[in-house]
């Protein structure tokens, strides 16, 4: 794979009398209304390369992005690959909030994922908004074959783990990707995040059974007890502690992203990032709790 060899597949429902670029590497696929697993494993069958590039159609590469994966694959031991997902500059002030309140360990407890931080290492899991898999790798393990949305690469980069096969984060291997727009739509994502991520530290253990995944439904847990407890006895100082220990920690994760991202951001994510935890923390306990037939919703 070089920068000059590419294919580009676009996966739509329904077919689209759009215009598109004249160019014979870019093909349009048309799927019917299924989930993004089944279409880029449809997408997968029809590719010629030997690496698979799988984004968002909500993101776009960085203007080098071809060339850095050319030298990352061209190293041994390379099955997998993911990058971070940046938020453009031109989202609106609250995508940029929402964007924001990934990007600390107290929220995304995955901040590489959102910024390009640290040093090239090994990963058990990632986004598939930025992950490129070896085509040869991809099919020796069945494709994502997963009726999960969202968590299908959970899914998928479980089966990798499982199989021996080595993914590796970049953090040279960028993407921009446009966040949510407004607080509840921020909250669906996460509570969709929460219930899938529950039920797979349940069902799928081996890159989603870690404690940081159990924190934010440890709080709530925490809370109502704690609450329940001020109401029937009248003792109220461990519900202050913890509400205090956890304010101090909410603010000094705003001060964080303040300084990176401006003030009026920091104080904008405090909403955001309480939220964030009682969310997931909540829809994480209801997927732990789903014994029956798991099934994700499509949009």
């Amino acid at each position: 794979m070089s920068g000059a060899e590419w294919e580009l597949f676009i996966n739509t429902n329904a077919y689209t009398d759009s215009e598109w670029p004249d160019d014979p590497r870019i093909q349009m696929v048309v799927s019917g209304r299924v989930g993004p697993a089944d279409k880029r494993d449809q997408c997968a069958r029809l590719a010629t390369g030997d690496v698979l590039i799988f984004l968002d159609d909500d993101s776009y590469p960085s203007g080098n992005f071809l060339e850095t994966a050319n030298k990352i694959f061209s190293l041994p031991d390379v099955h997998a690959v993911g990058g971070p997902a940046l938020t453009p500059t031109e989202n609106s002030f609250w995508q940029r909030v929402s964007g924001a309140s990934f990007t600390s360990r107290l929220t995304g407890g995955n901040p590489h994922r959102y910024l390009p931080l640290g040093k090239t290492r090994m990963v058990d899991d990632w986004p598939s908004v930025n992950f490129l898999v070896r085509r040869d790798v991809f099919l020796a393990v069945g494709g994502f074959s997963s009726p999960f949305w969202p968590g299908e690469d959970t899914f998928l980069c479980n089966k990798l783990v499982e199989n021996g096969f080595k993914i590796w984060y970049v953090p040279e291997l960028r993407v921009w990707h446009h966040r949510r727009s407004g607080l509840r739509r921020h909250l669906q994502q996460i509570g969709n995040y929460g219930r899938h991520r529950g039920y797979f530290a349940r069902r799928f253990p081996t890159n989603s059974r870690k404690v940081k995944y159990f924190i934010p439904s440890a709080f709530v847990i925490l809370f109502v007890l704690f609450a329940i407890l001020a109401l029937i006895t009248g003792v109220s100082w461990p519900a202050l502690l913890l509400g205090s220990c956890y304010l101090v920690a909410v603010g000094g994760a705003a001060m964080m992203i303040a300084r990176r991202d401006g003030p009026l951001i920091g104080v904008a994510v405090i909403p955001f990032v309480v939220s964030t935890h009682f969310s997931y923390g909540i829809q994480f306990l209801r997927g732990f709790t789903t014994f029956s037939e798991f099934k994700s919703r499509l949009r």
